[in-house]
């Protein structure tokens, strides 16, 4: 995996801050992506500070919601590293209320992040992946599959996820390049304005992401995983 360079939407913090690290301390060149560019630019530099190898972060202003944006973001890290050969699709955001108290604006803005912002990722990176014979991975959620009251905008979001990424993987594993989904559970990150805690101890770590993106970068060619479900060992009881 030395030398190789991947994308990551969302990579400030959380589950795409988490696989960033992770991949650096595989080797791996790594472009982060924020809508803030200060954001983006402190995020690398706590990356690099932090990493084990010579593998180097960098930080890229882009919004998954504009497909220029992502093209622009695509291009920077072919400018810096010469080559792209991950991308993983991380951004995501949610807004929970009922159907009668969900906003308009909350749901483009939900549908627009977590689900055209995932086309727009592969839409903008799939000819340098041709390159590379890469891999596209998607972070969706376990509610890609499982509906639940107050989720409309975030159900519909993630099922088309999960849905969307298994008929890229059709399409694309003709041209050599591996596509997954990985669809979490609870996870302890700053999601919906949740502060990490000890309390937290029980759901899955940003880093445990990682180690599974990892385990996908490196399954034999011939055998793809494509969608990952992943839940806490032992939840709460209710």
């Amino acid at each position: 995996m030395k030398n190789k360079t991947a994308l990551i939407t969302g990579g400030t913090k959380g589950i795409g801050f988490a696989t960033a690290l992770t991949l650096l301390n595989e080797g791996v060149n790594v472009a982060i992506t924020s809508r803030s560019e200060a954001s983006a630019v402190k995020a690398a530099n706590a990356l690099n500070a932090n990493k084990k190898t010579d593998a180097k972060a960098i930080g890229i202003e882009a919004d998954v919601k504009d497909y220029e944006s992502q093209q622009q973001a695509v291009a920077q890290t072919l400018s810096h590293f010469k080559q792209l050969d991950i991308v993983i699709a991380n951004a995501g955001v949610g807004h929970f209320a009922s159907i009668e108290e969900i906003t308009t604006e909350q749901w483009r803005d939900t549908i627009e992040t977590n689900l055209t912002g995932v086309f727009y990722s592969i839409k903008s990176s799939v000819e340098a992946l041709k390159q590379s014979e890469g891999y596209f991975i998607s972070i969706s959620s376990l509610a890609g599959t499982n509906f639940f009251a107050n989720g409309s905008a975030y159900n519909a979001s993630k099922f088309g996820v999960t849905g969307f990424t298994q008929a890229v993987m059709l399409d694309l594993r003709q041209h050599n390049i591996k596509v997954s989904t990985i669809m979490p559970g609870s996870v302890s990150t700053h999601f919906n304005n949740h502060t990490p805690s000890d309390a937290d101890a029980w759901k899955i770590q940003g880093e445990d992401i990682g180690e599974i993106v990892v385990g996908l970068l490196k399954m034999n060619p011939r055998t793809l995983p494509s969608k990952v479900e992943v839940r806490p060992t032992m939840p709460p009881k209710k």
